[in-house]
């Protein structure tokens, strides 16, 4: 089953002649799902980035660790440096990047629920952070998966 927004995102990108790549952690690469399961998705996705860990973040996006060692891995700081270092890791139009706490877990200071993501073109990077809540690993992935589309969607339009 398609997702309405991956559907958007397959039309808008195929309009611009723009190509859109994925940086993800606590998704998982659900995001990259979403999009390739768009028959010709491939017109538009040629690669995305899994890095669940710091060193692939390191190794893959080029996340700096001295950005990992201040701000930690859930935090738009690390987001930015993520959809930066894939927009040029795959010459794409436009990146997005997800690191958050899908849970069970968290912190005082970080917790559960809480999803930075970051959105990359060759106009800038922008950043957020949604807390959504302690509402399970699952809903937390899958609004994370949505928002990130959202965001894919909306730069999209603005090319």
């Amino acid at each position: 089953m398609t997702l309405p927004l991956a559907e958007d995102l397959l039309r808008l990108a195929i309009a611009a002649g723009a190509t859109v790549t994925t940086a993800e952690s606590c998704t998982g690469g659900m995001v990259a799902a979403a999009i390739t399961d768009v028959a010709g998705s491939s017109s538009v996705f040629e690669r995305g980035f899994v890095t669940y860990s710091n060193a692939a973040k390191v190794d893959m996006l080029g996340v700096s660790p001295a950005t990992l060692d201040a701000h930690g891995a859930v935090s738009e700081e690390v987001t930015r440096e993520m959809a930066a270092g894939a927009l040029v890791a795959a010459n794409a139009t436009v990146a997005v990047s997800i690191s958050g706490i899908a849970g069970p877990g968290g912190s005082e200071f970080k917790p559960e629920g809480r999803v930075c993501f970051g959105l990359a073109t060759a106009q800038g990077i922008e950043t957020k952070t949604i807390e959504f809540g302690a509402i399970g690993r699952a809903k937390v992935r899958a609004a994370a998966r949505d928002e990130a589309l959202s965001l894919l969607v909306t730069a999209l339009r603005h090319l």
